[in-house]
């Protein structure tokens, strides 16, 4: 190959490109970084718990279901996804173990609602403190597909709260809340083939529902 004087000088005389050198110290540091923001967010979120357990300490034990609570009418097995106050999704009930989302095996007789959660707090509902029930969408920041969770209000310690369920087979929900509206001494949200929200929540506020919980 022919080389001009040019052409050969320049190839000679350019400086050799330089390999950009990784600045370890540097992503150490935003690693470590990241990793005790992550921390901090966790132990925030978790005092924030212990502290709402403080502010609901007033709340009484869980009722236990009796020695012979009946034949069951109704059985569902799925998930317990928390516990709230009435008409306030996102106000979490944490005192007694309620807070804790986990398996679920409901059995409804004519004394009430046994609720036995595997590796969690049993507890029961008895009939003459059952006050709703309703399909709903979203409970204590969980939110699913619509009606896809079964909601029953009820009362403890003078206190209304909503609990809720859902089953492994969602079709079961509308016989247990006609059942449970059935069985309930409060005012019934409507008809039995309703599924409207009791506690007047609106389209926008079911927006807001939808996107404050997702996850």
């Amino acid at each position: 190959m022919n080389l001009t004087p040019a052409s050969y000088a320049a190839r000679y005389t350019a400086a050799p490109e330089s390999q950009q050198v990784t600045d370890w110290g540097e992503r150490i540091a935003w690693v470590i970084g990241l990793a005790l923001f992550v921390a901090l967010l966790y132990w925030l979120m978790r005092e924030g718990w212990k502290w709402r357990a403080v502010l609901q300490s007033d709340l009484p034990e869980l009722p236990q279901a009796p020695a012979e609570p009946g034949e069951p009418r109704l059985t569902m097995t799925g998930r317990y996804h928390g516990s709230t106050t009435a008409g306030q999704w996102l106000d979490r009930i944490v005192a007694h173990g309620l807070g804790a989302r986990s398996r679920v095996e409901l059995t409804l007789t004519e004394r009430g609602v046994d609720v036995v959660r595997p590796g969690a707090t049993d507890f029961f509902i008895p009939a003459d403190r059952l006050r709703d029930a309703r399909l709903d969408k979203g409970i204590a920041g969980k939110v699913l597909t619509e009606d896809g969770l079964l909601v029953i209000t009820w009362e403890h310690g003078g206190k209304l709260l909503d609990s809720g369920f859902r089953s492994d087979r969602a079709a079961e929900h509308v016989a247990w809340r006609d059942a449970l509206r059935a069985m309930s001494t409060g005012p019934s949200a409507g008809p039995a083939g309703s599924t409207e929200d009791p506690h007047g929540t609106t389209d926008a506020a079911a927006t807001t529902h939808h996107e404050e919980g997702a996850r």
